[in-house]
């Protein structure tokens, strides 16, 4: 089943744009550093290769989200809406259904809490999915964060390979009845 590009969502800081191969060059300069990928699944090669972005947008995200499988932005500020400072991605894969990535400049600031925020929307709302699973590095204390803020539990945790070693994957989950009642308490 083939589906539309992801439409283009805003919040009160964030424009996220459908991912296009045009935006390659820019993930390529953002996404290629060790605090970036560190606690990234170890499918990502690291050194990461100088055609790291093309080959991963062109030959993995677009088509993809040709198949309606996936949904890739990148994210922008509003105030700076050429410059791409990280991405976020829904995936219709068991056990991972979000991932995302930001530069670090701009890590620290609450901009992925609301950037997943939008697109956890996207997920419950427009595609209707009754519970999102989200897979991330134990040591990672910034995406458990964010799970957490996310009104997200903890469900099991197990051995897994990352690009800096094996550590503790948690899976988080939180379902649709869950992501509604906490949108109510707000």
């Amino acid at each position: 089943m083939l589906m539309q590009a992801p439409p283009t969502l805003r919040t009160r800081q964030l424009l996220l744009q459908p991912l296009t191969l045009g935006d390659a060059a820019a993930i390529q300069e953002r996404f290629a550093h060790w605090e970036v990928v560190r606690y990234l699944n170890a499918a990502v090669p690291w050194p990461y290769p100088d055609d790291g972005a093309l080959s991963y947008v062109r030959d993995v995200a677009l088509p993809a989200m040709a198949r309606g499988t996936e949904w890739h932005w990148t994210i922008r500020l509003r105030s700076r809406p050429d410059d791409v400072i990280g991405s976020i991605s829904l995936m219709d894969q068991v056990d991972n259904h979000r991932g995302f990535w930001l530069s670090p400049p701009w890590q620290g600031q609450g901009l992925m809490s609301e950037a997943c925020e939008v697109v956890d929307n996207f997920w419950f709302e427009t595609l209707g999915r009754p519970l999102m699973r989200v897979p991330k590095a134990a040591p990672n204390v910034g995406s458990r964060r964010i799970s957490e803020r996310g009104g997200m539990s903890l469900v099991s945790s197990e051995e897994s390979d990352f690009v800096s070693g094996r550590f503790a994957r948690d899976l988080w989950e939180i379902t649709r009845e869950q992501w509604l009642a906490q949108r109510h308490r707000t």
